[in-house]
């Protein structure tokens, strides 16, 4: 079972703060744990939303809209991409993270939609284009 975890944004992510050497050091021991593992599949820090960019969608219309953004409780400050046994095993994982934040924090587990989730909407077509994507980027 692949899944994402957020790691939430704070007030002092999104202001930029850098963490300290203590942190980056105990993400990094972190981060080999899960690699060791085979849990670990990809994963990064995101910069304050200040540096990005939405794309609104209205049928055909497009409409870009720069960054910051608000609402920091519904931002994210970096990712994981696990493969894990279940999602109680993600959940062990993720009790054994170092806080991410300098203050309070919080993570997000969401599951990753597999093919067969869709099974049931899944053309020829849209498989063997998926099926060519997948095998393009190693199988991931």
């Amino acid at each position: 079972m692949r899944v994402v975890v957020f790691v939430k944004a704070t007030d002092d992510s999104e202001q930029g703060r850098l963490p300290s050497p203590e942190l980056l050091e105990a993400m990094g021991r972190y981060n080999e744990e899960l690699v060791a593992a085979g849990v670990m599949v990809g994963g990064d820090g995101l910069k304050p939303s200040s540096n990005g960019k939405r794309i609104a969608f209205d049928g055909p219309n497009r409409t870009v809209i720069d960054g910051p953004f608000t609402e920091t409780r519904e931002l994210v400050a970096g990712y994981w991409l696990w493969d894990v046994k279940d999602m109680d095993d993600a959940v062990a994982w993720a009790r054994r993270c170092p806080n991410p934040m300098p203050g309070p924090s919080e993570l997000e587990i969401r599951p990753v939609y597999e093919m067969a989730d869709f099974a049931e909407v899944l053309t020829p077509e849209a498989t063997e284009l998926h099926e060519r994507t997948r095998e393009k980027l190693g199988g991931k």
